[in-house]
């Protein structure tokens, strides 16, 4: 969640080369101009460009755009065509704008214009996932047009999205895919050590219902064994191969690390932090909501938007084809800043849509209890660690109004009943429960939007663990953009520790404040949990590492600190 830019940090002026091995993307601060391209660029922006500024709000990047693309959603084509324009003139050298002003054109009929600058924009490095991608409604009359059917062929690939791994356990994986047609795909794979024994996975059909999205299952893989695979689409085996591995075999002790992190909004020249995660090989990254920032439940368009710009990132793409991905939303991914669902399932009209569109762009086990009961709470074990990813956001009640024949949720009936039945049920060392939000009273001054603004109900289940006597239980966290360690004390159980880290690309920060153990807000970061639980007594570390890979601190936690006596 955004606050006031009382302290929105001024950014170094610099530009970032982005490779992979399919193509160089320039993706540019836009207050700089590329390295050794001509500098016809002026830090002075125009009288234009502030009208458009002040009306697409404070100067953050990842809104622009957006934005801009929810005023042509609406209609207002002209208004639109004019800021993008006023951006683009300001900072030639970023496709971003030249994406933004193909897609204008597009919409005006302006056709040959609009394939143009998907030309320059395809020369500047631009993905051209993005313009196949869509959002379709917008870049339909395009896709007809026979000369950018010729830059279709040349640029185009039938791989549009993906592969994302997920759903990864001691012997399953799961592959998804988003495909430029609707069509058949599978993955063909083999143990690294094993070349030739291949394995297939099932075969999917991606459908425009689904967005152009499929996910592919495999079974009767072996417990920590590293894989490698490729994508076959309408029996057209990719070039590329990737690798990923399983985890440890289920409910035994082990030694592994995996990463976490939220708020990621879309920044080109924080994007490298992706690259950061993928070189620690994680088998497992948990992102904990504000993951694309939406910020507008009623234009799917605009959802499907924010989610192409980040799945487009070669950096990103490198990361999810190896790393099995666990996501939940927060409130810019569900709603707007601070939202709230409230207790019916259909009820605001949106949240049903927004659902299925978060579900078309993961690859999680479930999504709360499906159809009957939408959200994105699941869980799923690693050696003999549980996850409990919890979704506080659909079923919450307005915590600046709480009901007042009840107490306030966050979680809503069904969920904390999941959550406890599950708990109960856990034999593993750790139990790591994940919200979006915090836990630790203090995080968030003046704001009932983390826990602090459901009092009972945090009490009621950190009461709920202390009845239960449910030992290993430790707290992961977003939302403020910064890293925290925050320690909960209790009067009748073992003191309970919140791991938060939440500023993976933003610009904007907060304060670090003084109730933490620690806090970091210097760069942009992600967290990386090193457990051991082959120890006699067993361990999580907690680090926190910058963009620039530097770990800044390690927060060692012992299971005989979070047991019951």
């Amino acid at each position: 969640m955004d606050t006031p830019e009382h302290n929105k940090p001024s950014v170094s002026r610099r530009s970032f080369l982005t490779t992979s091995a399919a193509a160089a993307t320039f993706l540019v601060h836009p207050q700089a101009p590329v390295q050794g391209a001509q500098d016809n660029t002026t830090d002075k922006p125009s009288d234009k460009l502030k009208d458009c500024v002040r009306e697409n709000r404070e100067w953050q990047y990842k809104r622009f755009l957006k934005d801009l693309m929810a005023r042509l959603h609406d209609g207002e084509i002209d208004e639109a065509l004019s800021c993008i324009q006023a951006f683009s003139d300001q900072y030639p050298t970023d496709p971003e704008f030249l994406y933004g002003l193909s897609i204008a054109h597009c919409l005006k009929g302006n056709l040959d214009i609009a394939t143009d600058y998907a030309q320059r924009a395809t020369d500047y490095g631009f993905p051209f996932s993005r313009f196949l991608a869509g959002p379709r409604s917008f870049l339909a009359p395009l896709y007809a047009h026979p000369p950018f059917i010729e830059l279709a062929d040349q640029y185009g690939s039938p791989l549009i999205h993906g592969p994302m791994v997920g759903s990864v356990t001691d012997k399953e994986a799961r592959f998804w895919v988003r495909t430029r047609h609707e069509s058949e795909v599978f993955v063909l794979l083999s143990e690294v050590n094993s070349p030739d024994q291949l394995l297939q996975s099932s075969t999917v059909s991606t459908m425009a219902s689904a967005d152009f999205t499929g996910v592919a299952r495999v079974s009767d893989l072996k417990p920590h064994t590293e894989y490698m695979y490729r994508v076959v689409i309408d029996s057209v085996e990719s070039e590329e191969t990737f690798t990923f591995s399983t985890f440890p075999p289920q409910g035994t002790s082990a030694k592994f690390e995996i990463g976490f992190g939220g708020c990621s909004g879309y920044t080109p020249w924080h994007e490298h932090i992706w690259r950061s995660i993928t070189n620690h090989h994680f088998p497992l990254f948990l992102q904990t909501g504000d993951n694309v920032y939406i910020d507008d439940p009623e234009r799917m368009t605009i959802n499907e938007f924010c989610y192409y710009r980040r799945q487009s990132r070669p950096e990103y793409r490198a990361l999810v084809a190896g790393t099995s991905i666990a996501a939940i939303w927060d409130d810019h991914d569900f709603g707007d800043n601070d939202s709230w669902g409230g207790p019916e399932i259909a009820t605001p009209s949106w949240k049903i849509p927004v659902w299925k569109t978060f579900r078309n762009n993961w690859n999680n086990p479930s999504y709360g209890g499906g159809e009957s009961q939408p959200g994105c709470w699941f869980t799923f074990s690693m050696a003999d660690v549980d996850f409990f990813m919890l979704d506080d956001r659909y079923y919450r009640d307005d915590h600046n109004n709480p009901p007042s024949d009840r107490p306030a949720t966050m979680l809503g009936a069904a969920q904390k009943k999941w959550l406890f039945d599950r708990l109960v049920a856990s034999t593993a060392t750790f139990k790591v429960i994940v919200t979006s939000v915090p836990w630790a009273y203090g995080v968030k001054p003046g704001s009932n939007d983390p826990w602090q603004g459901f009092m009972d109900e945090r009490e009621e289940i950190f009461a709920f663990f202390e009845q239960n006597k449910i030992d290993g239980i430790f707290l992961l966290s977003g939302d403020r953009h910064r890293a925290d360690i925050w320690k909960i004390e209790r009067e009748n159980g073992y003191d309970l520790y919140d791991f938060e880290n939440a500023r993976l690309t933003n610009l904007h920060t907060h304060d670090v404040l003084p109730g933490a153990l620690y806090g970091y807000n210097e760069k942009c970061t992600f967290g990386r949990l090193r457990f051991d639980t082959t120890l006699d007594d067993p361990e999580v570390i907690y680090d926190i590492i910058t963009i620039d890979d530097e770990v800044v601190y390690s927060f060692p936690l012992k299971l005989s600190a979070i047991k019951h006596a």
